[in-house]
């Protein structure tokens, strides 16, 4: 079995021992030391590293078994190794942030499903290689081993990704987030290689050594300021420049991993810094509503993006528009019951067409009338007019009463007109029995026949003329207005 050195400085660290090859003898074997650097290999008696996973800013991970287990089942082991020259300050704030991700990780793995799980904290001191008497002290944490493959890996492998690929990751991330922010932290380090599918397609994220607490600041730092450890290209402004950061923090940097999946490219490579903006939609296809979705989180400002991981969510769903208000039934007979039609054979009752009933009464209300019938009708009430006053005259005198009655005879004839009482050859047999009712001498009160036929032609042209003139007025007014 090979067992890995776990001392940064070691300079053979694969180890080999045959007799752990069998399982009874691998559970109950004494301490096993490094054959290069002498570093004790099966830390705290328990974990046994075979094989080293990757290193990061401050820390190492390898994938180790846990011997005290009855299936030696895998889990990862994380060493706490800054890297570069760091002041004594800086390794303390880094310690601190190591510290940290044990603490979070005890405190959200456990109650999340896309978390990993925390199994063991402690320091290990060995002695230094190179001077005699000192000791180096190493910090470790195991937590739960996730078989498969961080998003960056599988964008490497398989290209880029589709609109429902990046969908499943937003909405899988944007659970986890959701959990992570309502429990008072701010993961602050998110990015492909932070987002592990495991081989039965649950995504999970991982490392939480930058985790942020909202109510307290990092050790070192003043309450509520940024440290200032994240990933080159996917950290907003904010918290670039150390100043405080929010649960958009995160949603910004989810963003950028999403496009960067669905393009393929690096961030700097979409970012347009001429315009201090993203530049991503020409690089692929995606709908409107995440393409929305998507630059809202990119907002550069913290107040301008989405709030809460609640916020993305709600606005992916989809827009329910109201249905619309069925059509006003047309109106139609009180229909029969259904106990009038016929039992053996019931017919579909049949609606009756609005548009053919006959509306007389409507109709009545409003007539319509040819420019014939109008000038017609005109020369027949001014005709009848002329020869009513006339026969009044004779009889009466010239008298407001005989005015008053021939005004009266005149709108009873536009009245019955109107309402077509009497049209068409009625107009002439009424003005053929007015004129032959004239010839008696009392009615035309001794005025020669010829006057008063020529008396009426001339007022039932006049009233002609009048109604021709008015009629023309009304259609150049309506055609104005």
């Amino acid at each position: 079995m090979e067992i890995y050195c776990t001392r940064p400085t070691c300079p053979r660290p694969q180890n080999f021992f045959a007799d752990l090859d069998d399982k009874a003898t691998l559970q109950t074997a004494q301490q096993k030391y490094c054959t290069a650097c002498g570093m004790p290999l099966i830390l705290v008696g328990r974990y046994l590293p075979t094989k080293l996973l990757g290193q990061g800013g401050f820390g190492t991970a390898f994938l180790a078994r846990d011997r005290y287990t009855p299936t030696m089942r895998d889990c990862v082991v994380k060493q706490f190794q800054p890297s570069g020259d760091l002041s004594p300050q800086q390794i303390a704030i880094a310690q601190g942030l190591f510290e940290r991700e044990a603490e979070v990780l005890e405190q959200l793995g456990n109650d999340h499903p896309q978390i990993p799980n925390l199994y063991a904290f402690f320091p290990l001191s060995v002695g230094n290689l190179n001077q005699s008497g000192k000791e180096d002290q190493f910090f470790y944490l195991v937590q739960e081993f996730i078989d498969g493959q961080d998003l960056e890996e599988e964008l490497q492998t398989k290209g880029t990704f589709s609109e429902s690929e990046v969908l499943e990751v937003l909405q899988a991330m944007l659970k986890v987030l959701q959990f992570v922010h309502d429990n008072g932290s701010i993961h602050r380090d998110i990015k492909p290689s932070n987002i592990m599918r495991h081989q039965n397609g649950r995504l999970y994220l991982l490392d939480f050594g930058a985790v942020k607490q909202v109510t307290k600041g990092a050790a070192g730092t003043p309450s509520g300021k940024s440290t200032g450890i994240y990933s080159m290209g996917f950290a907003p402004p904010e918290q670039m420049s150390g100043a405080q950061v929010y649960p958009s923090t995160d949603l910004y940097a989810l963003a950028v991993t999403l496009i960067m999946l669905l393009t393929g490219k690096e961030p700097q490579e979409l970012y347009d810094s001429y315009n201090n903006a993203w530049n991503w939609k020409p690089y692929t296809q995606v709908s409107d509503t995440l393409a929305d979705v998507l630059n809202r989180m990119l907002l550069p400002t913290p107040n301008k993006r989405f709030q809460s991981a609640q916020e993305v969510m709600d606005a992916l769903k989809p827009r329910r528009t109201p249905p619309a208000p069925p059509p006003p039934p047309p109106p139609t007979s009180k229909p029969k019951p259904a106990v009038q039609h016929p039992p053996v054979q019931p017919q579909p009752p049949v609606q009756p067409q609005p548009a053919i009933q006959p509306q007389p009464a409507i109709q009545r209300q409003t007539p319509h009338f040819t420019l014939l019938e109008t000038l017609i009708g005109a020369g027949f009430t001014g005709f009848e007019g002329a020869l009513l006053f006339i026969a009044l005259d004779s009889i009466l005198g010239i008298q407001q009463i005989s005015v008053g009655l021939v005004g009266m005879i005149v709108g009873g004839l536009i009245y019955t007109q109107y309402r077509r009482i009497i049209e068409g050859t009625d107009l002439l047999i009424l003005a053929g029995i007015t004129l032959v009712l004239l010839l008696i001498p009392a009615l035309r009160g001794g005025s020669p026949i010829p006057n008063v036929i020529l008396a009426g032609v001339l007022v039932g042209t006049g009233a002609i003329a009048i109604t021709a003139l008015f009629r023309l007025i009304y259609l150049l007014l309506s055609r104005l207005l």
